[in-house]
């Protein structure tokens, strides 16, 4: 969950798309302050960051908290591991 303050600090350089998705065009140095302030609010949740780069790909990510998926360079592309499929009593409790 956002915070009200890191809320508003994305809001003012970014356009929230759907709740928690935030989106925008804005310098290196200020991708990285926002970063650095979602890293120090992300706690228990899950942040991603995707940002143009000199890659064969032609973009970055980057992830951080506990729930995050980390990717993964395979030969030059940036590939994010999924977990197997979820067991039936794990689909339950989601539920």
């Amino acid at each position: 969950m956002t915070t009200p303050a890191l809320r508003g600090a994305l809001s003012r350089w970014t356009s929230e798309v759907v709740a928690g998705i935030f989106v925008g065009s804005v310098s290196a140095r200020v991708r990285d302050q926002l970063w650095r302030a979602v890293t120090e609010t992300v706690g228990d949740g899950a942040a991603v960051l995707v940002h143009p780069a000199p890659t064969e790909q032609g973009y970055s990510v980057r992830t951080a908290g506990t729930r995050r998926r980390v990717p993964e360079d395979f030969d030059g592309l940036t590939l994010i591991r999924m977990r197997a499929a979820a067991t039936a009593k794990e689909m339950q409790s989601r539920s």
